[in-house]
C-alpha cells in the first residue's frame, strides 16, 4: 500500500470560504486597477487641455482698430500729431512701420500675456485678466467701424467678438425692434376692434385663415423636428407648449386646440415603453458614458414636459368647471367648453395609449369625476375610455387603480351618481380570483424535512445542491420580464372585492335609487365569482326585492339570473329550493316586450340555460313541459331573431328532457285540462296540451324560423331531412339571437329580389263582347245578352283579363264556355 499522506484535505466548507475570499480579492484588485487607469486618463486629459490653452494664449493676434470715444476732443489729437517729428522719417519707413503695426505680433505677445514669455501654466482666471488689460482704443479706420462685444470663452481659450457698426447703433436697433413688437402686441388689444371693424367679413375671414395657416406651419415644423430627433430636440416641446397661451383673440381657440392634439400625438410617439423613475443621489454622482448621460437628460426632460402638459390640460378643465375668467380676453367664456372637450379627449387618448408611463394614475384621478358630468358628451367620452381600458388591461393594475377612485367617488357623492358609471364595470376582464379554500388546503405546509427524513432521503452534498438550485430558481423568477399568474390573480381578487363592496353597499343603503338596475346587472355578470359565505344573505335580499314588486321586468330578470348563476357554480353544494324564482320567471314571460327593444330576451335565454339545461337533474318534467309550452306561445308574437333564440332554447330543453315529446301528440296524458292563465308551472297541466304553435310557425316569413319549427315538429332529430345544419346545431340560443338580429336594419338571410321578367297572359276575348257564358254553382249554363242584363254588369271588375265577377249576383262570367267555376 502507498503511504498515507499526512496533509489533510480541506473540507467543503473551507473550500467555499476560500473561494469566496479569492473572489472578493480579485474584485477589489480589479476595481483599484480601473480607478488608477481612470485617474491616469483624467490627469493626461487635464494636461492636454492646459497645453492647448497655453498655445492659444501665445498665438499672436492682429491688433484691431477701435473708434475713438465720443467724448474725446479732436483738438488734443491734432496737437499730439503735430508734435511728432515726421520730418526725420522717410515715406518707405512710415509704410513699413504701418505694416508692422497692423501685424504687431511682438506687441500682442507682451500685452496679452502680462508676464514672461516662457512662463508656467496659467489658470483660466489669468487668461481672462490678461485679456482685460488689452487697450480698448486703437487707431481709427475710416472705412469700417467696429463694435467690440463681450468675448466667448471656449476650450481653446478666449475668442474676441466684434460686429461692424451700421448707420444706427445696435442697442438703438434692438430698442426700436422691442418697441415695434410691443406696439404690434398692443394693437389687437387697443386698436384691434377699430382696425377689424373697417374690414369686410370676407377680409376678416381671409386674415384669420392666413394667421391659422402660419400657426399650423409653425406647429408642424416643431412637431416634425421633435419626432425626427427627440433626444436632441426635446427642449422644443417647451416652445410648442408655450403656444398653449396664444394671445391673439382671432385664432387663440383654434391654435390651442391644435397644440393640444399635436402634443398628445408627439408624447404618444416618443414616450418609451417603460416607466421612468427619478435617479437617486448616488446614481447622479457616478460618472457614466456619454450615451447614458444623453439618455438620462432626455428622460428627465420628457417627464418634466409631460407633467407640465398634463397640468395645462387639467387647468383648462378646471377653468371650464369653475367658470374662472382669466385676465387676458383672448378666450371667451363660450370657448371654455370646446377647449375643455378637446383637453378631455387628449387625456382619454393618453389614458389608453400610455397605461405604463408616468402620471397614469393622475390622469385617472382627473377623468373619473368627469364620468358623472351632466354634459352627456363629456361623460360619454370618459365612460367609453374606461371601458376600453378595462377591456385591454391584461394584468389588472390600471383597472385596480380606476376601481379604487370610482369607489371613493361613489361614497363621497352618497351614491348620487349616474348608472353609466357602474355599467362601465361590466367591461372588466376578470375570470379567475382567489377563492377561500378548506382548512386543509389553507394550512401551512412543511417547508423543511425532519432530521430523520434528511438522513434517510438526501445526503449532505445533495442537500447543498438542492439549496443552491432553489436559490437559482428564485433569481431566475425575479429576472423574468413576464408577469406571473399569481400577481395577476391577486390584482383581480382585490379589484373584485372593491366591486362587491360597492354593490353590497348600494343594496343595503340605496335599494330605491336609480343605481339598482346597474347593480343587479353587475351581480349577474360577476355572480360566479362571489364568495360562498355571502350566498345566504344575497339570496334573501334578492328574494325580498322580487317579492316587493317594486322592480321592473328587466331588474327582476337580473335578480333571477344572479340567483341561478350562483346556484350553477359554487352554490351547487347549497341545499336551496329556488321554486319561487321558477314561478317568477314563468309569470314574467308573457309580459316581455315584443317589439324592437327586445334585449330582455337575452337575459331570459341566459336564465333558461341555467335553470333548465344545467339543473336538469333538479327540475321535474311537469315544470319543463310548462316552460316549453309557454315559450312556444311567446315565439308567435316576437321578432324573428327572438323567435329563433326561443325555439333554440326549446330544442335544448327537449334534448335535456326527452319525454317532452308528449307535447307533439294529440293524445292526453293524465287527468285535467291545460290552464294557460295559471302562473304555477307545476300545476298548469301542460302534459294535456300540444305545441300547435309550431304548425303556425311553419308558415312564418323568416326562413330560419320555419326551419326550426319543422325541426321541432319532427322531435328535434340529429339526423335526417329535418335535422339542422352544422352551424345552427352547434350555436347556443344567445348566439343565434345575436346572429339574426335586425338592429342594423338588415334582414338575415337576405331577401330574394323579385324576378324582373313579367308573365304576359294573352286573352282571346274579342273587342266587342256580345254574350257571356254564365256559370252558377250548380253548373247550369244559360245564354243571355248584354243589352237584356246590362244592370247586372254595372259594378264588375276583371281578374287576369279573362274572368269577370259580379258581386251583386254572386256569379262569375267567363268568355270561354269550356271553363267552369264553382
Amino acid at each position: 500500500k502507498k503511504p498515507r499522506s499526512k496533509k489533510r484535505r480541506p473540507t467543503f466548507r473551507r473550500l467555499l470560504k476560500t473561494s469566496g475570499v479569492k473572489l472578493e480579492n480579485k474584485l477589489r484588485n480589479r476595481q483599484l486597477t480601473q480607478q488608477n487607469v481612470a485617474k491616469k486618463q483624467r490627469k493626461q486629459q487635464k494636461q492636454l487641455r492646459q497645453a492647448v490653452k497655453d498655445a492659444a494664449i501665445r498665438t499672436p493676434r492682429p491688433l484691431e482698430t477701435y473708434r475713438k470715444r465720443p467724448g474725446e476732443k479732436e483738438e488734443e489729437e491734432e496737437a499730439f500729431l503735430e508734435t511728432l517729428p515726421m520730418d526725420m522719417t522717410e515715406d518707405e519707413d512710415l509704410q513699413q512701420m504701418a505694416a508692422m503695426a497692423q501685424q504687431a505680433s511682438f506687441i500682442t505677445r507682451d500685452l496679452s500675456s502680462c508676464g514672461p514669455v516662457h512662463g508656467g501654466k496659467k489658470r483660466s482666471s489669468d487668461v481672462v485678466r490678461s485679456y482685460e488689460k488689452v487697450p480698448r482704443k486703437m487707431a481709427r479706420t475710416e472705412e469700417k467701424e467696429v463694435i467690440h462685444l463681450l468675448p466667448i470663452k471656449d476650450k481653446t481659450g478666449v475668442i474676441p467678438q466684434s460686429v461692424e457698426r451700421g448707420t444706427t447703433p445696435i442697442i438703438e436697433q434692438c430698442s426700436q425692434a422691442e418697441e415695434e413688437e410691443e406696439e404690434a402686441a398692443e394693437e389687437p388689444e387697443q386698436e384691434g376692434p377699430e382696425s377689424i371693424a373697417g374690414l369686410t367679413p370676407a377680409q376678416r375671414e381671409r386674415l384669420r385663415a392666413q394667421k391659422i395657416n402660419q400657426k399650423k406651419l409653425q406647429i408642424a415644423g416643431l412637431g416634425s423636428a421633435i419626432i425626427s430627433d427627440p433626444f436632441n430636440n426635446i427642449k422644443r416641446v417647451k416652445e410648442l407648449r408655450g403656444m398653449l397661451m396664444e394671445s391673439d383673440p382671432c385664432v387663440a381657440v383654434t391654435v390651442r386646440k391644435l397644440v393640444m392634439v399635436s402634443l398628445m400625438e408627439i408624447f404618444k410617439d416618443i414616450a418609451p415603453a417603460y416607466r421612468i423613475r427619478p435617479l437617486t443621489p448616488a446614481e447622479k454622482a457616478t460618472k457614466v458614458k456619454k450615451d447614458t448621460q444623453q439618455l438620462r437628460e432626455f428622460e428627465e426632460g420628457l417627464v418634466s414636459q409631460y407633467k407640465f402638459y398634463l397640468e395645462d390640460l387639467e387647468q383648462t378643465i378646471k377653468d371650464w368647471k369653475q367658470k374662472k375668467k382669466k385676465r387676458s380676453q383672448a378666450v371667451s367664456f363660450m370657448s371654455y367648453r370646446s377647449l375643455a372637450e378637446v383637453a378631455i379627449r387628449c387625456l382619454c387618448e393618453l389614458l389608453l395609449a400610455l397605461p405604463h408611463f408616468n402620471f397614469h394614475n393622475n390622469i385617472i384621478v382627473v377623468l373619473v369625476p368627469l364620468m358623472n358630468d351632466p354634459v352627456k358628451k363629456v361623460s360619454g367620452m370618459c365612460c367609453d375610455a374606461f371601458r376600453k381600458l378595462f377591456q385591454h388591461d391584461k394584468l389588472g393594475g390600471a383597472s385596480l387603480a380606476t376601481i379604487r377612485v370610482i369607489s371613493g367617488l361613489i361614497k363621497s357623492l352618497n351614491y348620487n351618481v349616474r348608472p353609466e358609471v357602474l355599467r362601465t364595470l361590466l367591461s372588466l376582464r376578470i375570470k379567475e380570483v382567489e377563492m377561500k379554500k378548506d382548512i386543509e388546503d389553507t394550512a401551512p405546509k412543511k417547508k423543511f424535512m425532519n432530521n430523520k427524513e434528511k438522513k434517510k432521503n438526501l445526503s449532505r452534498m445533495q442537500r447543498k445542491w438542492k439549496k443552491a438550485e432553489d436559490k437559482l430558481e428564485k433569481e431566475l423568477l425575479e429576472a423574468e420580464a413576464s408577469e406571473s399568474k399569481e400577481k395577476k390573480i391577486k390584482l383581480h381578487t382585490e379589484t373584485l372585492n372593491i366591486i362587491f363592496l360597492i354593490y353590497f353597499r348600494i343594496l343595503k343603503k340605496a335599494q330605491k335609487s336609480v343605481l339598482l338596475p346597474a347593480v343587479l346587472e353587475g351581480l349577474a355578470n360577476f355572480a360566479h365569482l362571489i364568495n360562498l359565505e355571502f350566498f345566504d344573505d344575497l339570496l334573501n335580499v334578492l328574494q325580498n326585492l322580487i317579492q316587493s314588486e317594486d322592480l321592473t321586468i328587466r331588474e327582476s330578470l337580473h335578480c333571477i339570473q344572479t340567483v341561478f348563476t350562483i346556484l350553477s357554480g359554487q352554490g351547487d353544494v347549497l341545499n336551496v329550493d329556488p321554486l319561487n324564482f321558477y314561478s317568477q320567471l314563468y309569470k314574467m314571460l308573457p309580459r316581455l316586450h315584443a317589439g324592437a327593444p327586445n334585449d330582455d330576451i337575452v337575459i331570459v335565454l341566459h336564465c333558461l340555460d341555467a335553470m333548465l339545461t344545467r339543473r336538469r337533474k333538479q327540475v321535474t318534467l311537469q315544470r319543463a313541459m310548462a316552460f316549453v309550452k309557454r315559450l312556444s306561445t311567446l315565439s308567435l308574437h316576437v321578432l324573428p331573431n327572438a323567435s329563433v333564440g326561443i325555439l333554440a332554447a326549446n330544442r335544448a330543453s327537449m334534448h335535456a328532457f326527452p319525454k317532452c315529446d308528449f307535447l307533439l301528440d294529440n293524445e292526453v296524458h293524465g287527468s285535467g285540462f291545460y290552464l294557460p292563465e295559471l302562473d304555477e308551472p307545476e300545476h298548469c297541466n301542460a302534459q294535456n296540451t300540444a305545441l300547435w304553435e309550431l304548425h303556425t310557425l311553419q308558415r312564418h316569413y323568416h326562413p330560419v324560423v320555419r326551419q326550426f319549427a319543422v325541426h321541432l315538429c319532427q322531435g328535434a332529430p340529429s339526423e335526417g331531412s329535418a335535422a339542422l345544419g352544422v352551424e345552427q346545431s352547434r350555436r347556443s340560443a344567445v348566439e343565434l339571437f345575436a346572429d339574426y338580429s335586425i338592429r342594423d336594419m338588415s334582414f338575415n338571410p337576405p331577401v330574394v329580389p323579385p324576378s324582373t321578367k313579367k308573365k304576359v297572359l294573352k286573352s282571346n276575348t274579342p273587342s266587342h263582347i256580345q254574350s257571356y257564358k254564365l256559370v252558377t254553382r250548380g253548373g247550369e249554363c244559360l245564354q243571355i245578352f248584354i243589352n237584356k242584363y246590362s244592370q247586372i254588369f254595372d259594378n264588375v271588375y276583371t281578374f287576369f283579363h279573362m274572368v269577370v265577377y259580379c258581386p251583386g249576383c254572386k256569379i262569375t262570367v267567363c268568355p270561354d264556355p269550356t271553363l267552369s267555376f264553382n
